[in-house]
């Protein structure tokens, strides 16, 4: 009875000249799609729930979920991209414009450049940028946007642990949505603009999904051809998106995962490169945030020294560009009041504005009596120095290890003992000094847990110079796994720990032997400025952290000229 009422209105509506509105909706959908000229799944999928929508009525609950899922199908940029920039000489000149000291990434995008000057079907590659915190990864992704002349959206996947985050909701569910991948592209309007995924590291993972297992399907070339949101149920072709993600650390990163990405490593900055940094864009950017001009505020290279050096100690530069703000605003206020017109910062005027010098060079204060030795260590913010003090007492053959030590830690401390105790004539250890003896090992800092294989050699250095009764050299740092055989190993993070060693103003280092190919990645000055020991046995170690004299075997760093 209802139904042939309805068409009774239907007519009398035709014979009055008015039209239906869902009439008129549906064929609003109908010539989209016809316009949009979809693949032939989606469009398939498309007029079937035309179809349906055709036969519902407007008040039913169904009608909103099939207009809502006809506005998206449609609205997606299924066939419409922007054209690259394949100017290679402009996207390097934009690429060095926004970044100083980033050769490595900007040498990988300009190769992509050129690959699709010469293939312009090859697939988009998914890099990863990784590197402590403050070292432009997220930025430097909008400046490959700009280069590219791309669409660029950003993603933070920082606590995302839901897998309907990426993939979207089935239709079945109240209030169901397309995941944050699907969204990106409505936005971008485009099929390939740069996606920025941001603190992939950072994905949680619970009873709601494994959101990394997700991405799998998304970052992988051969296979997100045909990507399909849960959503949609279709699939979309993704291979044209540029993916980029960032991280701090990889270990967290799943390495099915990780294999799918190509890292590109951004390591800190050297005290040059961030002065050059600072007067070329941090200097100018709070400037122009504080409403001040360039006439009116001046910093001296001197000045900017000390920022840096005494008041951030940091791989990247936020702290250092947010006390160059504090700087500005007391400048700003001081001009604002009338007390002065124009301010130039010298290394004098740091204290007024910044208060006391929050970090010194601690090393020749802490190495100067015998049992102490001073480490490198890497964390997640860039390299660290790392101070091992060792002291002795009546016992009988204890060994204590403090200063919340990983289980990684404290066998390097048990394997240095077993090494120097085997060697102990060798090293002019009295033999029965062990048996009425304790050790003890403490790592300062306590409150920080610290893990790792490469303290081995430094608390190697520190119990036999207790034990020798010989001071350490005070501008002397070391890194190193250890086995109890003598050999000394190879260790990971050795930019990062070469570059804080240098900010404290170490002067030699001793390195396995099989980390100097690691040495290429060091900048030039650096490697000037510090003196390096390559080495594959203890016993060199001690013989060159405990004797003025240098073995000449070691000492040279430099290659033989050939003849």
């Amino acid at each position: 009875r209802e139904y042939y009422l309805r068409q009774q209105l239907k007519a009398i509506k035709e014979e009055l000249g008015e039209k239906d509105e869902t009439q008129v909706e549906i064929e609003e959908y109908r010539t989209k799609i016809e316009d949009k000229n979809l693949p032939e799944e989606a469009k398939k999928e498309a007029e079937r729930e035309l179809e349906r929508l055709s036969r519902m009525h407007p008040s039913s609950a169904e009608y909103t979920v099939a207009s809502t899922y006809l506005d998206w199908i449609t609205s997606l940029p299924w066939h419409d991209s922007t054209e690259d920039n394949l100017d290679i000489k402009k996207a390097r000149k934009i690429l060095d414009e926004d970044h100083f000291g980033l050769e490595k990434p900007n040498r990988r995008i300009i190769e992509f450049l050129a690959v699709r000057k010469l293939k312009p079907e090859s697939k988009g590659p998914i890099l990863c940028f990784a590197g402590p915190p403050g070292t432009g990864k997220t930025s430097l992704g909008q400046s490959i946007a700009r280069a590219l002349g791309r669409k660029f959206h950003r993603i933070s996947l920082g606590g995302v642990r839901d897998e309907a985050e990426i993939r979207g909701h089935r239709r079945t569910y109240v209030g169901a949505l397309p995941g944050r991948i699907v969204q990106g592209l409505r936005r971008s309007e485009s099929n390939n603009p740069i996606f920025m995924l941001d603190e992939i590291d950072k994905v949680g993972s619970d009873f709601r999904g494994d959101p990394s297992s997700t991405l799998l399907d998304v970052l992988d070339p051969e296979q997100n051809f045909s990507f399909t949101d849960h959503y949609l149920d279709v699939p979309f072709d993704l291979s044209k998106v540029m993916f980029i993600t960032t991280a701090n650390i990889l270990d967290t990163i799943p390495p099915a995962l990780r294999d799918r990405m190509e890292v590109l490593m951004l390591h800190g900055y050297t005290l040059d490169e961030k002065v050059k940094i600072a007067n070329r864009y941090l200097i100018p950017r709070q400037r122009d945030a504080h409403g001040l001009k360039a006439t009116q505020i001046k910093f001296t290279d001197g000045a900017v020294k000390q920022i840096i050096a005494g008041y951030t100690r940091e791989a990247g530069l936020r702290n250092l560009e947010r006390e160059i703000a504090n700087v500005c605003r007391g400048v700003a206020s001081k001009i604002a009041e009338g007390s002065t017109k124009s301010v130039s910062i010298k290394v004098d005027d740091i204290h007024g504005y910044l208060g006391a010098i929050r970090f010194t060079s601690e090393t020749k204060a802490r190495v100067t009596t015998p049992g102490v030795a001073t480490g490198l260590a890497w964390t997640p913010t860039g390299g660290e120095l790392l101070f091992i003090e060792a002291t002795a007492m009546k016992g009988r053959k204890g060994l204590t290890l403090t200063g919340q030590l990983g289980d990684v830690m404290k066998e390097s401390a048990t394997a240095a003992l077993s090494f120097i105790r085997s060697n102990s004539k060798s090293l002019g250890v009295s033999e029965d000094f062990f048996e009425n003896h304790d050790l003890h090992i403490h790592v300062p800092a306590g409150a920080i847990p610290k893990d790792g294989p490469s303290a081995g050699v430094t608390m190697m250095t520190a119990l036999t110079s207790l034990l020798v009764n010989k001071t350490i050299h005070k501008d002397l740092a070391m890194t190193g796994e250890i086995t109890p055989r003598g050999q000394v190993l190879p260790v990971g993070g050795i930019k990062e720990k070469v570059l804080a060693a240098h900010r404290a103003g170490i002067k030699t280092i001793i390195l396995p032997d099989w980390n100097r190919k690691d040495l290429e990645d060091i900048p030039p000055k650096v490697k000037k400025e510090i003196q390096f020991h390559f080495v594959d046995k203890m016993m060199d170690v001690i013989q060159i952290a405990l004797n003025s004299q240098k073995p000449r075997a070691i000492a040279k760093t430099k290659k033989p000229k050939k003849k």
